[in-house]
């Protein structure tokens, strides 16, 4: 059986949307695959969600993920947009979700922490969902 393919879209792919392809690896691997993707790249991930992953997880996410734009994945069977405060990108599809996330970029470590175990409940949420 194929596993489905989750995408998780912000704008510029180096943030929320690296977290949750990161954390969906980490939790839920067996059942769904992760991507992430944006409408525009950034050179680098995030170094404070690089950071805190590692601390928090032991993930580093520089050494298995980069920025990469919606057409340098897969076609995916779920889309889930991290949030829009910063602006919807357009899929050519709807998002199946919009999990509504605070962009922590530039925030404290307790904020950036906060949105990374929010993103972490989502992901194993959405592996129950899915199971």
């Amino acid at each position: 059986m194929n596993k489905p393919k989750v995408a998780f879209i912000c704008i510029h792919n180096s943030c929320r949307s690296q977290i949750a392809e990161a954390l969906g690896k980490f939790y839920a691997d067996d059942v769904f695959e992760s991507y992430s993707a944006g409408t525009e790249t950034k050179p680098q991930i995030n170094p404070d969600a690089v950071r805190l992953m590692k601390k928090l997880y032991g993930i580093d996410m520089e050494q298995t993920q980069y920025s990469k734009t919606i057409d340098k994945i897969p076609a995916p069977d779920i889309a889930i947009s991290m949030g829009c405060d910063v602006g919807c990108p357009y899929i050519g599809r709807k998002f199946d979700y919009n999990w509504e996330l605070t962009d922590p970029t530039g925030k404290s470590d307790e904020i950036f922490i906060q949105i990374i175990k929010q993103i972490e409940e989502k992901i194993k949420q959405l592996k129950m969902n899915i199971l």
